[in-house]
This record gives structure tokens, sequence and C-alpha cells, in this order.
């Protein structure tokens, strides 16, 4: 073994042998349409983790699953001290593509291939983590077990919820056999790293190669619904309505120029929107809908929700409408750690590669890991930002220079802990 613990910049993953993982991982669960339907702890998701399971034994990995799933991978250090984790999902959408969470869970295990490979030593444990139920499309919420870990949800609270079906979390769990007898979150790391493509348009349009994720923007998520008054279509005067619809088709139009006049991170959602009464020849009397909100800063959050509020507020008056406005969700902005980040950008610059930073617009495990370790993550271009979607796609070659900064910034890190600069 190598027992220099300086990083090595001969260390090159191999882009050919990620690919090939990441294609034989994509028949499990494959779709006509060249996607992945893998939901989480069906038994297609016991394959994925079986021949994970089997990948990382093979590299002479110590191999732990916890009890919300979680499966942990550890390659020894030169020292007993808390492992940097790397690592992220293998469960998919029901129409999921071959990249998202998959690409950072192989990408992972071709760093300690390559590790391994090269008889490289590092001072602290490399574990990878495949987490449970990031995507959140069968049992709600998303990035459940991180979020057990990170100390945001409790897990008997999260083995309750249930599917489409009724099926627990917790019994599904057993079903597949994959829960373990460690606690979630009894772990401690060093440091956590996660690669992903980005699952959006941003690094493409702007020609970088790498995004050094700087944090994760802020959520706030309302239900709305809006009260006016049942009428017939035919007898009643455009001036005597109180129309619900209109009411919320005006505040959809007033949340979108909201978010536009916050540029360039406000993004504003209304995804679901119903008529209550839903017939063709009735005035709407109840309308009901749904808005996402993000935002890096919590202070640009609360300007956007109150300036929402108002136009609501505006709308309400004018249409002679009622208002119900609840938040149910909030999701604070979550900064990575300086010297995560620190390790990302060092590493692309190292490794040659054009770089920018960035804000996730999306939950990932790591956000809740930051809870309770430094964590930091790294994007890579995806074709035409399309995420969630069989057509999802990211290059061999942008799939590799993610894995080789990912090796990158976890030596730089072991070395910063082997010289004990490391702080959380």
């Amino acid at each position: 073994m190598n027992k220099t613990i300086a990083p090595s910049h001969n260390l090159a993953i191999s882009g050919e042998r990620l690919w090939d993982a990441l294609m034989e991982t994509a028949k499990i669960g494959a779709t006509p349409k060249g996607g992945i339907n893998r939901l989480t702890l069906t038994d297609l998701d016991r394959q994925v983790r079986d021949w994970f399971k089997t990948q990382a034994e093979k590299l002479g990995c110590t191999v732990a699953v916890d009890d919300m799933g979680a499966i942990y991978a550890r390659r020894r250090g030169q020292r007993d001290v808390p492992p940097i984790a790397l690592g992220s999902h293998l469960d998919t959408q029901p129409t999921g593509g071959k990249f998202d969470g998959t690409l950072g869970t192989l990408a992972a295990l071709e760093v300690l291939r390559t590790l391994e490979a090269a008889g490289y030593e590092t001072y602290a444990p490399i574990e990878i983590i495949n987490w449970t139920n990031e995507e959140g499309s069968r049992f709600a919420p998303a990035c459940i077990a991180s979020g057990v870990f990170g100390g945001m949800f409790e897990r008997d609270w999260a083995y309750a919820q249930t599917d489409r079906t009724g099926e627990t979390f917790g019994k599904a769990l057993e079903q597949i056999g994959y829960r373990g007898p460690e606690r979630c979150g009894a772990r401690k790391f060093s440091a956590f790293f996660e690669l992903h493509i980005e699952q959006g348009p941003i690094l493409e349009r702007e020609g970088f190669e790498i995004g050094v994720v700087k944090g994760a923007q802020g959520v706030r998520w309302f239900d709305v619904s809006l009260t006016g008054r049942d009428a017939h279509a035919g007898t009643t005067p455009m001036v005597a309505r109180r129309d619900a619809l209109v009411g919320a088709a005006r505040v959809v139009e007033a949340i979108d120029k909201i978010a536009r006049a916050h540029p360039p991170d406000a993004v504003a959602t209304v995804g679901v929107i119903e008529a209550i009464s839903n017939s063709r020849n009735v005035v709407p009397g109840e309308a009901y809908f749904s808005i996402d909100l993000r935002h890096p800063s919590n202070d640009t959050l609360d300007v956007l929700e109150n300036e929402i509020r108002a136009a609501i507020a505006g709308v309400v008056a004018e249409q002679k409408l009622d208002a119900k406005i609840t938040k149910i969700w909030e999701q604070a902005p979550t900064p990575f750690n300086p010297r995560c980040i620190e390790a990302v950008r060092k590493a692309a610059t190292l490794c040659g590669y054009s770089h920018r930073d960035i804000s996730s617009g999306a939950l990932h495990d790591a956000v809740y890991v930051a809870r309770v370790a430094p964590a930091g993550m790294i994007f890579v271009p995806c074709k035409d930002g399309i995420s969630h979607n069989e057509e999802e796609f990211s290059s061999q070659e942008q799939c590799a220079k993610g894995a080789q900064v990912l090796l990158q910034a976890v030596l730089d890190f072991d070395r910063q802990l082997a010289e004990g600069t490391a702080r959380s």
C-alpha cells in the first residue's frame, strides 16, 4: 500500500469502467424508452442493492446496513477516525433516467476501485453510501433515510409512511430484507461528498464542466384556497360573479411576475390547480392551488412570500373572494461546509475543468447530512437540464469528469485530516 497521504495527481478514475457500471445497473428496472423504473423498496430496488453490496465486498469493503435500509461500504484507512463518506441513491422515479442518484453512488464505487487498483491507502477510511428513498416517489417525503440520519425525521414516523396501496415503509423494508440492526444516525463522518447531475440547464447553457455547489436553496410550500360563490354559467352576469378560478389565474400570473423580478435565483411554481366545482356550466365558487417557492437566501424568501401574500390579498379584494393560505412545509437554505466547497473547487482547478459556483434547486441527501457532518456536492451537466425523465442524459465524458473531481476532493480533504487542519 502507498503510505503517502498527499493527493496524487496521477490517480485517474476509469470513465469506461464507470460508464459500464451505469449501463449495467440501468438494466435493473429498464423501461422501453431507455429510462429506469426502480421504485424504492421494491424487488427491483433489492436487486440493485444486492449488486452494489456484491461489488463493494469484492473490493474488500466492510458492508453494513442500518435500520432505515441505508447501505454503508467502508474501505479502511491508516487511522481509525470517522470516515470520509461519499455516495447518493439508487432508487428512481417511475419514469426516471440512468443518472439521477445512480451516478453519485457508482462514481463513489469507482473512487474506491481506483484507490484499490493503485494500492493507495488514505489516512481516513473511505465509506460509500446508498441512501434509501431519496426520490420520495413511492413513500413521501423524499430523502427519508438521510432525513432520519440528520435528525430531521423520527425513525418510527418514517416507518409509518405509506404508499398508494397502504403498505408502510417499515413493512416494505422488511420484505426486501434490508432492515439492518444499526441505528440510522449512529455513524459519524469526517465529511460527506455527493456527485449529482445538475437536473437543470445552467452548466450546459453556460458551458461549464463542473458545478461547485455552495448549498441548497430554501423551499417553502403553500396550499391556497380561494372561495367565491358557485353560480350558473349562463345566467350570472360578469359583473355579478365571484369567480374563484379567475382569481386563482390572476394570482398564478402574479406569482410568476414576482419570481421573475428577483433574478437570477428566485423560482416560484404553481404545480397543482383545481376548480372544486369542476363543471363546465358552473362559475367556480372555490379554487385550490399549490405554491412552490425557492431561493438560496432566507431574507429573499421572506420578501417573495410577503409579495405573494400581498398579491393574493389584492386579487381577493378585487374579485370579492375569501382566501386561506397554509404553509405546509419549510426547508431553510442549507449552506455546505466551506472546507468541502473549497476541496471541490480546488479539485476542479487541479483537473483543469471549467467550473462555477452554483446552488442546488433540488433537495438531495447531502442537505440532510449537512445537519450533522461537513458536506459538499459536485454537479455535472445533463442534456437540456432534463431530469426525472427517461430522456435524462449525461455523457460518459461528463460523468468521468465529475467522478475525477470527486476523487480529488476526497483526497484533498483526506490530506487536511492527516495534517490536522479539517474542522467542521
